[in-house]
């Protein structure tokens, strides 16, 4: 099975990859607005992995109503969820057999809702694959420090190529950083910085 994977750079999508490369090839889709250039970081992510990448374009337009939703809300919950379902309806279009996400089985926003993965698969005629979304936080925590080598801080410091990067830029743009600070609370983020010598599958290193 031929997996199209978004991917921000970051431990969860890069985990999902792992878990789901022994089954077939896998590329990593970046995601862009085209209003930063953070996607790159996550491309510079793909490298150091080992996984062939290819950068998805999304429409600008969805990024301006989802800033527009958290903005109006207070929080980012819903505009991220709008933007994530975009990005897998674009992937889903791709040339893959399947389309994959690095979302958990604790997280709260994005998440990708049964009624939501059977429509995807049933008008684009893919499989959505979600390696990681029966497994809790600190599971997931101890396989990444098994596989991978991760950098960790307080976002928007730990760069990656992420929906929040893009639609923080778009809010401090058209409302101002005092917003941005008011809509989105603080929380860790990881980075990829590399994948550990004994973790290769498949040839990957």
């Amino acid at each position: 099975m031929d997996v199209g994977l978004l991917y921000s750079g970051g431990k969860d999508s890069t985990l999902a990859a792992l878990l789901l490369e022994r089954f077939g090839p896998v590329t990593l889709l970046p995601c862009s607005f085209g209003i930063t250039d953070d996607y790159k970081h996550a491309l510079e992510a793909a490298e150091i992995v080992g996984f062939p990448a290819r950068t998805v374009e999304l429409d600008p337009d969805v990024a301006r109503t989802a800033t527009q939703r958290i903005v109006d809300d207070g929080f980012p919950r819903n505009g991220i969820q709008a933007v994530h379902e975009h990005a897998l309806e674009r992937a889903a279009t791709l040339d893959y057999d399947g389309v994959a996400d690095g979302t958990r089985r604790d997280d709260r926003v994005p998440t990708v809702p049964r009624s939501l993965a059977r429509s995807i698969e049933d008008r684009h005629g893919v499989a959505h694959l979600a390696p990681l979304a029966g497994i809790g936080r600190d599971a997931i925590d101890a396989m990444a420090r098994e596989t991978l080598t991760v950098e960790t801080g307080p976002s928007p410091e730990v760069p990656k190529g992420d929906y929040e990067t893009e639609l923080r830029a778009l809010i401090a743009e058209e409302y101002g950083r005092d917003t941005v600070e008011e809509c989105f609370p603080d929380h860790v983020q990881s980075r990829v910085t590399g994948r550990r010598a004994d973790a290769g599958c498949d040839g990957h290193q």
